[in-house]
């Protein structure tokens, strides 16, 4: 007869274990709380700092115009959606918006989903099943990662940001016979702030019969003529047969979205279970988003003010002795080694009134721990001097420059 133990197992103990792991080896994250607007400077855990890792590039995010579409929309449409998009849950500021990006996207047809994640992990199951082959960039973002992971597909990962050795796994891949190839890339990588070759991967995807998938995510209202992504920087519009996208970094609101053919934005609601299963934003935030793009196509200053701020950083950064990787965008990482010296050295730049975050394993490599910093439009060049004085200091003291 079979022994039981009468010690009970606690089902819960592995939760506390492996945070307790975490925080051992640097690896856990640390919340501070903002208790103002997220913009160029902020008030965070009770202290006024400058902002130098949040995505609102642009500083869309206290635009007037994009508030007051927001608050006119609350007195229309009311505080919620009520329902999910299929049902009765799309309203008409859900259609304008979407007819809005498709123009400024320069395509036929584009689907608001509720995060740049949701996009990610429901639509690129539905692109590639049992029978057919991913081939992903090996640096890819978490979000294209999962999502490659619940698809059927066979997978297999080509070197970051190498046409090359994509065209040898196309090349191979004629070998079998998959019924359909997914070639999915981010556009600019988050972690490194470099860019894909979108225009190369485009002509091997012809030459091969393969479908691309680019997210465009950190390219959005940042690359290309009027911020209008990585298919305008390269000028290869209509040549990547899904662009997604976002609203929670350039444009300053929140959601994701897809723009393509108008066969592509059919399959996807009919299909694309993170859309059909989600309640759809709020009309506040729809109008936001709409309003946002309408100033990313209309004030240029925006822009021309983030680069301007961009390079002017990087090559304070440079000159004092800094890692920045292969940094291309906004996005700069300055590259410090282990973990401990990214938390020490975010740690030292707060006690400077600079908020800049580490990235740590697994996010990056163990020995690529970095402060990443983000410009914003909003930014003065009195605001990166300070920030780079705070660098200097903190990296001097550490041993890092």
């Amino acid at each position: 007869m079979a022994q039981f133990s009468s010690v009970k197992r606690d089902p819960r103990s592995f939760l506390r274990e492996e945070y307790d792991k975490l925080v051992s080896q640097d690896l856990d994250w640390r919340i501070r709380i903002l208790a103002s607007s997220n913009g160029p400077w902020t008030v965070v855990s009770g202290k006024k700092a400058l902002m130098l890792c949040s995505n609102n590039y642009l500083n869309l995010t206290n635009h007037p115009k994009v508030k007051k579409a927001a608050l006119e929309a609350i007195e229309k449409f009311g505080a919620g959606s009520g329902s999910v998009r299929p049902i009765a849950g799309t309203m008409q500021a859900h259609v304008e918006l979407e007819e809005a990006l498709a123009k400024y996207k320069g395509t036929e047809a584009s689907l608001a989903y509720s995060t740049g994640f949701a996009a990610n992990a429901g639509l690129i199951p539905q692109l590639a099943g049992e029978g057919d082959l991913i081939i992903s960039d090996e640096l890819n973002h978490g979000s294209i990662i999962d999502g490659v992971r619940l698809s059927r597909a066979e997978r297999t990962v080509f070197k970051h940001r190498d046409a090359e050795d994509l065209g040898r796994v196309l090349n191979d891949a004629e070998k079998k016979n998959y019924k359909h190839i997914l070639i999915v890339t981010d556009g600019v990588f988050s972690m490194d702030g470099d860019i894909a070759p979108a225009d190369e991967i485009a002509k091997l995807a012809a030459q091969h019969g393969a479908m691309t998938y680019i997210d465009d995510a950190h390219g959005d209202g940042v690359l290309g003529d009027a911020g209008r992504g990585i298919t305008s920087h390269f000028h290869i519009e209509g040549k990547v047969d899904v662009e997604m996208g976002t609203f929670s970094k350039a444009f300053g609101v929140v959601g994701g979205y897809i723009a393509g053919s108008r066969d592509l934005v059919n399959y996807a609601l009919n299909k694309s279970r993170t859309w059909l299963l989600s309640a759809s934003h709020p009309a506040s935030v729809v109008a936001s988003c709409k309003a946002s793009i309408e100033v990313v196509e209309h004030e240029p200053e925006h822009l021309k003010r983030l680069w301007e701020n961009t390079r002017y950083f990087k090559a304070g950064l440079r000159k004092l002795g800094f890692d920045t990787g292969a940094s291309e965008t906004p996005i700069t990482p300055v590259i410090v080694g282990q973990s401990s010296t990214a938390r020490k050295m975010s740690d030292m730049l707060f006690d400077e009134n600079v908020f800049a975050l580490p990235i740590v394993f697994p996010m990056v490599a163990r020995d690529k721990a970095r402060i990443r910093t983000i410009m914003n439009a909003g930014h003065s060049q009195a605001d990166l001097d300070f920030a780079l004085q705070a660098f200097e200091k903190t990296g001097k003291a550490l041993g890092v420059i």
